[in-house]
């Protein structure tokens, strides 16, 4: 086709026309042009349709790769949220742990540094690894103790844990003192598989000390707070043992702390000033009071006055219906 004039006369006519029909469609009008532009939709909205086949399963596909990327979000974000529940549910276990933990050292005036358990020695050692170590302060031959007491001291320390050599274990000895009458000795621990794993040894370094069931022990002390601080629970006597060495007196202890659920624990990295000596023990348990036995006494019909039968009393008055005998003239 050849640029005339003609032609640009042509085309602008069409171009008019195109955009009336445009113009009249969208406000809805009547008409030859509306039918104009209802035969143009039918023309066009197949191919539209046909266009629409091919391309749909293409963006179905990006929009369920979407759909599969917050799928994935949400598992995600779920298993986290058990993650966090599961947390706060063992910290709620272990508040009072921890409760119990500060309120023994504010007693016995310990700073310590807090730590959990989070593994335990599977050989002969008794031994436990904590989560807290020297870039915490934590140093070798500190006391460890929890909220009910002495729990054992630090042998070794890296950065981030530490490994506590238990109180139970065969060769640990510890400097004791009898609460109330201040009797020195030394307790050590029975080890495994021996008398249990919650037994421990005294030897009262006096043969003629009073020794008995339910007494109390604490720490002793070591020079300058290490490895033992005083003052920490140690356990009660649960038998006086007899022995053929009568330069000293021996008992088994059972601990305050149960060994085998260790959960928070404390290291003492500062001593107390004064030492606290009984002030930190758990009250001992009432003894219960002796029942009073009473019995009841009935007369024997017959007896002489004064005296009763087998079942009666000397001086028991006659019961009911019983009859007094009578002397005569």
């Amino acid at each position: 086709m050849h640029d005339s004039r003609r032609t640009r006369l042509v085309l602008s006519v069409l171009l008019v026309a195109a955009l009336a029909m445009i113009t009249i469609d969208y406000r809805g009008g009547d008409g030859p042009l509306h039918s104009l532009s209802s035969l143009g939709n039918d023309v066009f909205g197949p191919m539209e349709r046909a266009a629409s086949a091919v391309t749909g399963p293409a963006a179905n596909l990006v929009n369920g790769s979407s759909s599969g990327a917050k799928v994935s979000a949400l598992q995600r974000q779920n298993a986290q949220l058990r993650a966090e529940l599961s947390q706060a549910q063992l910290s709620k276990s272990q508040s009072a742990q921890l409760s119990r933990l500060l309120q023994l050292a504010g007693r016995g005036g310990y700073r310590v540094v807090a730590a959990n358990v989070i593994a335990a020695a599977t050989g002969y050692e008794d031994t436990v690894t904590i989560d807290a170590g020297s870039a915490d302060g934590i140093k070798p031959n500190e006391t460890v103790l929890n909220g009910d007491g002495l729990v054992g001291r630090v042998v070794s320390v890296s950065s981030t844990t530490a490994t506590v050599l238990l109180a139970t274990d065969g060769s640990s000895t510890v400097g004791a003192r009898m609460a109330g009458s201040g009797e020195i000795g030394s307790v050590t621990g029975m080890g495994k598989g021996l008398s249990g794993p919650d037994t421990l040894q005294l030897q009262l370094f006096d043969a003629s000390a009073v020794l008995q069931p339910g007494q109390q022990l604490v720490t002793f002390g070591s020079v300058g707070g290490s490895p033992y601080v005083p003052g920490v629970p140690i356990g009660t006597v649960i038998r006086v043992e007899r022995s053929a060495n009568t330069l000293t007196r021996s008992a088994l202890i059972r601990p305050f702390v149960s060994f085998t659920a260790l959960g928070v624990v404390g290291v003492v990295v500062t001593p107390p000033r004064v030492n606290p000596r009984d002030a930190v023990l758990p009250p001992r348990p009432q003894a219960s009071p002796t029942p009073t036995v009473t019995r009841t006494v009935f007369g024997t019909p017959g007896a002489s006055p004064g005296t009763s039968g087998a079942s009666g009393t000397q001086g028991a008055s006659p019961g009911p219906g019983t009859a007094t005998p009578s002397t005569g003239p």
